[in-house]
């Protein structure tokens, strides 16, 4: 019996994170499911629970619990230590974990909503890449490691009083090309998932930054005209980690049901 492929990924306690954990379990993967399950104090909306993170991973065998903050290079350390102690491996990252804040226009948002989702949306996946892209590379087979990033329709597209959440996941499809072109000829592969709207607490919590919004609003803005499933990106996710996704390196996966219309 062949070892199986082994995952972390980070925002795993709810949403897109979540189901990722669920997919690559399903599929074979063992998997650390990486969550800070607390939350700073410019958080605008509560952050899931350990009992979350911990129902997530309770039906599969090979998937555990980690507490870790991505803004925490040390704690992300002690993750892939983790990963690499329970299986001997590692191939497999997705860095998912996000945080969505606005509401306002560019000139009228606050410098701590800012610097948190610059923190956690864009230097929590540098760094995730900077602590398990190495461990891919010395690994027993580099040409089968995958780093993916879960961007959003917003790294592409301007989004109405997210100025600074549509910079931050343009930081994330930057940082996934960047690490793309750092790992020509070594058999690694990054890449960038861009969810458009999907039915998570991250969209609600999206649609109550605007008056009189709900989550249904938001589909009139992609030709599938309904919500995404968490579960939909979690298998394009999936893809994506496998040997067979080798053919997107650098690439930006618009999973997005055809944002915008």
């Amino acid at each position: 019996m062949t070892d199986p492929r082994v995952a972390l990924v980070t925002g795993a306690a709810r949403g897109i994170g979540a189901a990722t954990v669920r997919r690559l379990a399903e599929e074979g993967y063992a998997v650390l499911a990486v969550d800070w399950c607390a939350g700073p104090d410019a958080a605008p909306y509560p952050m899931p629970t350990r009992e979350d993170l911990d129902a997530v991973v309770a039906p599969y065998d090979a998937a555990r619990a980690y507490l870790a903050d991505v803004r925490d290079r040390t704690a992300l350390e002690g993750a892939v230590a983790d990963a690499v102690q329970r299986w001997g491996r590692l191939d497999v990252a997705v860095a998912a974990a996000a945080v969505v804040s606005g509401g306002r226009s560019l000139w009228e948002t606050p410098d701590d909503q800012v610097d948190l989702l610059w923190e956690i949306d864009a230097k929590g996946v540098w760094n995730t890449a900077a602590v398990t892209v190495p461990l891919m590379l010395t690994g027993p087979d580099p040409s089968g490691c995958r780093f993916v990033a879960v961007a959003s329709a917003s790294g592409t597209h301007g989004l109405f009083h997210l100025a600074a959440y549509t910079a931050v996941k343009h930081a994330v499809v930057g940082i996934a090309k960047g690490l793309a072109a750092d790992l020509v000829g070594t058999g690694v592969t990054a890449v960038a998932v861009s969810p458009g709207a999907t039915d998570t607490a991250m969209l609600r919590q999206t649609a109550a930054l605007y008056d009189d919004a709900d989550v249904t609003d938001l589909v009139e803005h992609q030709k599938i005209r309904r919500l995404i499933e968490p579960d939909e990106i979690a298998r394009c996710i999936a893809f994506c980690c496998s040997p067979a996704g080798a053919v997107l390196n650098g690439s930006v996966v618009h999973a997005d049901g055809g944002f915008p219309a």
